[in-house]
C-alpha cells in the first residue's frame, strides 16, 4: 500500500504492492525466501487501450510455482510478478476501451499477467469481464481449473447423460471441477485419489460435490474392482494428471480392462504402450494455456465457456475448491503451504 495505508485509484501518482520473483530451480521455504520479494512500485500510466484494475484475490496454482522455479513452458522476463489467475475490479479505462467499464469484475484472458499484486494497468485484450454477483472465491479461481475441466469434458469425446468418466488426481482443483461439471450434465464419475491419513474426510468432500465413486490407487489394483461396473457404465473418457504408476494401474487394472473400445485418455504425462495396442486407446494431451492462445483472435468460445461456468456457479452446481485465504503480506506462508504433500486446500492471496 502507499504511505499512510490508503489506496489511491487515480490515473497517476498510484502505486502497487506485488510479489515478484527472480526464478531458479527447487521449491522449499529457503527457496521462496531467497527468490521472491514483496515490492512497492509505481502503477503504469493508463493508455487509451488499457484498463486500470484493483486486484481482489488471486490463487496460487502449481503452474505459478513452476514459473518461479523456471520449469514452466512459458517463462516471463525476470524479475516478474507472480500469479496467472485471479479476479479484480476495474477502476478506470482508457478512451478506446469498450468491453469493460469501471466497477466491472475481470479475470485474465491469458497466462502471464502477474496477478499477485494490489493493482495494475493491463491491456484490454488480456482481460475478460465476469459477473460480480458470483462469490469472490469462485471468480478468483474460475479461469484455470474450471475452464480446463470444461474443455476436457467437452472437446475429446461426445458424452451424454448416463455416461461415465474416470480420473486420477480427483482431489485437485481440476478434479473437483470435473466432478461438479459432470454432475450438472448427468455424467457419472469414478475418482481416483492417493491414500492419506484424512482419506474419509476427502471422500466425504468429493461425494458432497457429486462424485459417484471415490477410490484409492491401492483399491484400483484389486481384482474385485470389476464389480464397480455392475452399478456404473464403462468409462468413455479417462483423465490423467498424475502419470507413472497411477496411470499404468488405471489402464492395466480390472477397472479399465473393461473400458469400451476407442476410449480416449486425456493426459499430461506418460502411460503404458500396451494400451495403444490392446485397447485401441487414443492419447491426447491438453494445455489450457495453449487453448486460450488459440482463441485470442476471436474470444467468442472463451466468453461462451466462462458464461456457462458462471451460470453453473449461480445455480449452485459449481463451487470454488477448498480454499485458505491469506493476506498478501503472508505470501511466503501461502507459497510454502501450496507445495506440502496431500494439500487439498488452494491458497488464495487476498489483495
Amino acid at each position: 500500500l502507499p504511505a499512510g495505508g490508503k489506496r489511491r485509484f487515480g490515473p497517476a501518482d498510484c502505486r502497487e504492492n506485488n510479489i515478484s520473483f527472480r526464478g531458479a530451480s527447487g521449491a522449499d521455504a529457503g527457496f521462496f525466501a531467497s527468490k521472491t520479494a514483496k515490492k512497492d512500485l509505481e502503477v503504469a500510466k493508463l493508455g487509451e487501450s488499457d484498463v486500470h484494475v484493483r486486484m481482489l484475490a488471486a490463487p496460487i496454482n502449481p503452474a505459478d510455482i513452476n514459473m518461479i522455479q523456471g520449469t514452466y513452458a512459458i517463462l516471463s522476463e525476470l524479475p516478474a510478478v507472480g500469479g496467472n489467475e485471479g479476479v479484480g475490479q476495474v477502476v478506470e479505462v482508457g478512451s478506446r476501451v469498450t468491453s469493460v467499464k469501471p466497477g466491472d469484475w475481470v479475470v485474465p484472458a491469458d497466462t502471464g499477467l502477474g496477478t499477485w499484486r494490489t493493482e495494475a494497468v493491463f491491456p484490454e485484450e488480456t482481460l475478460l469481464q465476469v459477473p460480480s454477483d458470483i462469490p469472490l472465491l469462485c471468480a478468483a479461481t474460475l479461469s484455470v481449473n474450471p475452464c480446463t475441466a470444461y474443455r476436457m469434458l467437452a472437446d475429446f469425446e461426445t458424452l451424454r447423460p448416463g455416461d461415465s468418466v474416470i480420473q486420477n488426481g480427483a482431489n485437485s482443483g481440476v478434479g473437483q471441477a470435473v466432478i461438479q461439471i459432470a454432475k450438472a450434465s448427468g455424467i457419472r464419475t469414478i475418482n481416483v485419489v492417493r491414500d492419506r491419513p484424512d482419506l474419509p474426510k476427502l471422500v466425504e468432500r468429493l461425494m458432497s460435490l457429486g462424485a459417484d465413486h471415490v477410490i484409492t490407487e491401492e483399491m484400483l489394483r484389486k481384482p474385485d474392482m470389476k464389480d464397480l461396473f455392475k452399478s456404473i457404465p464403462k468409462p468413455r473418457l479417462a483423465l490423467n494428471c498424475v502419470g507413472g504408476k497411477s496411470t499404468t494401474e488405471m489402464l492395466r487394472s480390472h477397472l479399465l480392462a473393461c473400458v469400451e473400445q476407442k476410449c480416449i485418455l486425456v493426459s499430461v504425462s506418460l502411460f503404458p504402450q500396451s494400451a495403444f495396442i490392446f485397447k485401441d486407446v487414443k492419447l491426447r494431451g491438453f494445455w489450457m494455456t495453449q487453448w486460450k492462445k488459440d482463441q485470442m483472435h476471436n474470444k467468442d468460445s472463451l466468453k461462451s465457456m466462462v458464461q456457462s461456468l458462471c451460470e453453473l456457479v449461480r445455480k449452485g452446481q459449481l463451487t470454488a475448491p477448498a480454499c485458505t485465504e491469506v493476506p498478501l503480506e503472508d505470501y511466503r506462508t501461502a507459497l510454502e503451504a501450496s507445495i506440502k504433500p496431500f494439500t487439498s486446500s488452494k491458497q488464495i492471496l487476498v489483495l
